[in-house]
């Protein structure tokens, strides 16, 4: 029967609960006669890490505790038995400048189990993990169950049975519940432990947030900022009269710190006009002359509003064959091209365009991020490529003239935000171009969609514009959350695929 709690808290051991952490510890381990901890030993612990001491306390006893060390990580790695990672008892081996945070011991008095109070102890040790910059939280769990099974079962198998829930350890299946992943097998652990048969199992639990190497400026930053730009197609007399529109809106997202700016999918359409006398054909190549001052400008523009800036597509004519493509104008004033892979059978029709041949991630100062033209995004393997390459933040500059044409790419958008754990980021062209042949009129509603879990809105729409009405739409969206998404989500999407039964990969890499 489950012991009834009036008043429960968690706080760090002091040395004053000393006498009740004992008997707490000698209820907890009757198989170990007097191996529990003396007084001595809780005080020399105290005065090393009083901050990784914590107690769970019932109605004022003190009914569970979880006592921790930080040491190197090679000790770790050189398996070492109970005895010698603490230091033969003495903790000598605790060391503040170490990278793994071990725990030596953790228990809940009998009474009390049931109550879900160990977990409580582990979430305060990742914690602690987390705020301490440390890499890891290791320990060594007792397999208290596996005498029953050591006549049939070799540990290895014994773990998998229990891993799989074939079989119920009362100390390895509630780890392993907790997150931790098994490391390894130790043999000999510790000497007296019947039940385990001296055997314990070495577990790790990984502190996603861990910076190896901190730094005090040039950081990246875990909250992005992303400056969205719903173009109004309109008439444009010429080529710097589409810069005093582009510069426009990158001044405006810029002045709310924004770290990057997104234009749509052949958004310099309207230059097309003075062309509309030629076949559609020679119309676009004619507007594919531009391409290189535009990248030129926007590089100047990213350097001079600090701020990355993705020009969304233009035609772009290579060694006499005609792309889809757009830049990545990096503030630090270098830029790289990215290219529409699948073509529209329109754009195959009417212009006689062609799909690139590279599919690739971009290093950003705000962390990888996938760029992908409009039709793309309504590809699957693209984006599941690029989550393979750690993207967090996908951009989709699109252009689309009915409603039905823009609803296949947001639903492909936020069925890419879902299955590849990233943010994706669409924004397209509003407005009519009736002087401009085969892009007369345009349909957008320009939005950020992010997964499905709790930390992210029931819609997973994080916002989104009002549709055809130009506009921006500035947005901040959080790589931590990311982060927790992919180790600890109610869906873990990218881990649980079927890697034995199915892979996709590049061909030509």
């Amino acid at each position: 029967m489950l012991a009834k709690i009036k008043k429960v808290e968690l706080r760090n051991l002091k040395i004053e609960d000393y006498k009740e952490l004992k008997k707490s510890m000698v209820k907890s381990y009757p198989e170990l006669a007097d191996s529990y901890w003396k007084e001595k030993d809780i005080e020399r612990l105290l005065d090393l890490f009083s901050e990784g001491q914590f107690v769970i306390i019932a109605d004022k006893k003190v009914v569970g505790a979880a006592l921790s060390l930080i040491v190197p990580e090679i000790l770790v790695d050189k398996n070492p038995d109970y005895a010698k990672i603490t230091g033969n008892y003495t903790f000598s081996t605790h060391n503040p400048k170490g990278e793994i945070l071990y725990g030596i011991d953790v228990f809940i008095h009998p009474d009390y189990r049931g109550l879900r109070l160990g977990r409580r102890l582990y979430d305060a040790r990742k914690e602690l993990c987390e705020k301490l910059n440390l890499k890891a939280i290791v320990f060594a769990g007792r397999i208290p169950n596996y005498n029953k099974y050591a006549k049939e079962l070799t540990p290895k198998k014994y773990i998998e049975k229990v891993k799989l829930k074939e079989l119920h350890d009362s100390v390895l299946s509630f780890q392993l519940s907790n997150d931790f992943h098994v490391m390894r097998i130790m043999k000999n652990y510790l000497a007296g432990d019947i039940d385990s048969k001296e055997f314990a199992v070495l577990l790790e639990w990984n502190n996603i947030y861990y910076d190896e190497s901190p730094q005090l400026i040039n950081t990246q930053k875990s909250i992005i900022r992303l400056g969205l730009i719903q173009w109004q197609m309109r008439p444009l007399i010429n080529l710097e009269a589409l810069f005093e529109q582009a510069e426009f809106f990158i001044d405006a997202v810029s002045g709310y710190k924004s770290d990057f700016a997104l234009f749509p999918e052949l958004f310099i359409a309207p230059l097309m006009a003075d062309y509309n006398h030629l076949a559609e054909p020679d119309a676009i190549r004619e507007l594919a002359k531009y391409a290189d001052p535009i990248r030129k400008k926007f590089q100047e523009l990213a350097i001079s509003y600090n701020i990355n800036i993705i020009s969304g597509s233009m035609p772009y004519l290579e060694n006499g064959t005609l792309y889809n493509v757009g830049f990545l104008c990096k503030r630090d004033g270098t830029s790289e091209m990215y290219y529409k892979i699948h073509i529209t059978p329109n754009e195959v029709l009417h212009w006689g365009m062609k799909g690139g041949s590279q599919i690739r991630t971009f290093d950003t100062d705000c962390g990888k991020i996938g760029i992908m033209i409009c039709y793309d995004v309504e590809f699957p393997e693209m984006a599941r490529l690029m989550a393979d390459e750690e993207m967090n933040i996908l951009f989709v500059p699109f252009l689309t003239d009915t409603q039905s044409g823009y609803i296949r790419v947001k639903h492909c958008a936020q069925a890419r935000a879902i299955e590849n754990e990233c943010y994706v980021a669409i924004a397209g062209c509003v407005g009519n171009l009736p002087k401009v042949n085969n892009m007369d009129i345009q349909y957008a509603q320009t939005a950020v969609f992010t997964p499905s879990d709790f930390a992210f809105p029931s819609t997973g729409i994080k916002a989104e514009t009002t549709p055809n009405t130009e506009m921006t739409l500035i947005v901040d969206v959080d790589l931590n959350l990311l982060k927790e998404l992919h180790e600890h989500g109610s869906a873990r999407i990218l881990k649980d695929r079927r890697t034995d039964l199915y892979e996709i990969k590049k061909i030509n890499p």
